[in-house]
């Protein structure tokens, strides 16, 4: 198979225009080119205001492959195409009595048990929260009635953090193995749109995931596997240094040597127990600050000039980073086309935002996270957990300037950059429910961030024309960017540094951040665990 990358073509090229770009970029006759594949669409919107082009990247077979590859030897874009098929690396003894256990049902949990599945090693998933259905109804009674249920809501439960955003399936991990592409492959496979195997950034939206995670816990259960909801860990048995089991929230012990732990970076009360029992586990550099809101028409103009609105190219994004003055990086983050701003507190009298959008990302405003890195050294010193502690205080104290109904504290940025109150709001009106009070969010993030923000928003402004627009909205607070902690692992066994058995994986471990990225950490777990387990057998 050959592989051709930067096949340019105009935005509204006809289907038949893809398959005569090959013949001519090959030389080649139409007999000879025996089928070909999408690999990758982009698109070039730098001559935004003249034109747009789509750029490809695609596999084919052609007859006397081996001729066509020696005459473009010197062309960096025609070449051998990589091998992205995924091979299992182990398969589980028919007589395999112990079972493994996956601890949360996020995106790395999800892969980590279907990976384990298909080869055979029927894993038991426990997870705190609820099905996907039962989920989106007590999320739902947060957004509408303001009811929380601390163990079902956008972050715990089936599909993870990542179910209630974007479904975002894009990352900038290192994936030499190509995990990404069965990711993918497995999603579709579940009913995902077959889009996301080659547009450059593909996504699901939320509503249609939770059909396809459905799918993906039914093929777990079929090929053996149990998924056990509303089931908490509450301690871990650990033996000698090893894994033994767990202990569950209503009492029932789980022995098992071999343990997934891929828990969301939410799950503050497990973080917890696992320092209390020893586990090593250290705190890592996280981001803080606001979503904003801008009308997705602005954003559409300002990205993609005169093609704005064209169906091909639906809702713009963007990504955005300054370095201020005080040393500070901020950026965008979690951008959501035509989405919303969701409440996405797990605890009682906390308010933290997140973002989320459909697969049609056709709401009125584009939003985005806009927050400022901090680290331990300097920000948050004084143990493994002090970063979960201040995220806790300025979730406490967002709940408190928000009117202690879980409405979020918000701000105009025209009156954020002067340091002014804000009383009523402009065209722009935010999509955040329960609702948004507006004030002064100067008091809810530390002094440095505030400062590194409002320097950063005019010179977002210079990149994306109308970004620092007075009316636009700032909804505080987005605390839950990653994890702040790492559950440290070693870099060969992927187990953890001092507890062997224990595979701590994905974002709530510090090894992932989306989806995507989640997923692959998953596979690489299982690979892990499963290849442990049969050699501890021999």
């Amino acid at each position: 198979m050959i592989r051709i990358t930067e096949l340019s073509l105009p935005l509204d090229h006809p289907a038949d225009a893809l398959r005569k770009a090959i013949l001519g970029r090959l030389k080649i006759n139409d007999a000879d080119l025996l089928d070909f594949t999408v690999f990758k669409r982009s698109y070039d919107a730098r001559k935004k205001n003249s034109e747009i082009t789509f750029v490809y990247i695609i596999d084919l077979n052609v007859k006397d492959e081996a001729r066509i590859l020696q005459r473009f030897a010197k062309d960096n874009h025609v070449r051998p195409a990589p091998d992205t098929r995924y091979y299992p690396v182990a398969e589980a003894p028919a007589d395999l009595s112990e079972r493994p256990l996956v601890i949360g049902f996020g995106p790395c949990g999800l892969f980590a048990a279907l990976t384990l599945a298909q080869m055979g090693f029927k894993p038991i998933v426990l997870e705190r929260g609820k099905n996907v259905r039962a989920r989106t109804k007590d999320t739902w009674a947060l957004w509408r009635k303001k009811i929380l249920t601390p163990e079902s809501n956008v972050q715990f439960g089936e599909g993870g953090a990542g179910l209630f955003s974007d479904g975002k399936l894009y990352s900038q991990i290192k994936d030499p193995k190509f995990y990404g592409r069965k990711v993918m492959h497995e999603f579709v496979r579940a009913g995902a749109p077959e889009e996301i195997l080659y547009v450059s950034k593909p996504h699901i939206g939320t509503f249609r995931l939770t059909g396809v995670v459905s799918t993906m816990r039914e093929e777990i259960k079929a090929l053996g596997g149990e998924v056990r909801f509303e089931s908490k860990v509450a301690d871990f048995l650990i033996e000698d240094g090893r894994m033994a089991g767990v202990v569950l929230a209503n009492g029932e012990t789980l022995r098992s040597r071999y343990v997934i732990l891929a828990l969301g970076h939410s799950s503050r009360d497990t973080f917890r127990m696992l320092h209390q029992r020893g586990v090593f586990i250290e705190a890592k550099p996280f981001a803080i600050g606001f979503r904003i809101e801008h009308p997705q028409s602005q954003i559409d103009q300002a990205r993609l000039g005169k093609y704005a609105g064209h169906p091909e190219l639906g809702a713009a994004d963007y990504k955005l980073v300054y370095h201020a003055k005080n040393g500070r990086a901020v950026y965008s983050f979690c951008m959501c086309p035509g989405g919303t701003v969701v409440a996405a507190t797990s605890e009682p009298q906390r308010v933290v935002t997140n973002g989320m959008s459909q697969y049609s990302r056709n709401e009125r405003n584009a939003n985005a996270g806009i927050v400022v890195g901090i680290n331990p050294e300097q920000d948050f010193p004084g143990g493994p957990l002090a970063g979960v502690e201040l995220q806790e205080q300025l979730e406490s104290r967002a709940f408190a300037l928000g009117g202690e109904d879980y409405c979020a504290p918000g701000q105009l940025v025209g009156d954020f950059i002067r340091g002014k109150r804000s009383h009523t709001f402009g065209e722009v009106e935010p999509s955040y429910k329960p609702g948004v009070r507006l004030g002064d969010l100067a008091p809810s993030l530390p002094d440095y961030a505030i400062e590194a923000i409002r320097e950063a928003l005019p010179a977002f402004g210079k990149q994306i024309r109308g970004f620092d627009r007075d009316d636009a909205v700032l909804t505080g607070i987005e605390t839950r960017t990653s994890s702040p902690v790492r559950i440290t692992r070693d870099h060969d066994t992927l187990q953890s540094l001092n507890t062997r058995g224990l595979y701590p994986a994905g974002e709530g471990a510090g090894y992932a951040g989306g989806i995507l990225s989640a997923g692959v950490d998953g596979i690489k777990v299982a690979e892990a665990l499963a290849k442990q387990m049969l050699t501890d057998r021999d």
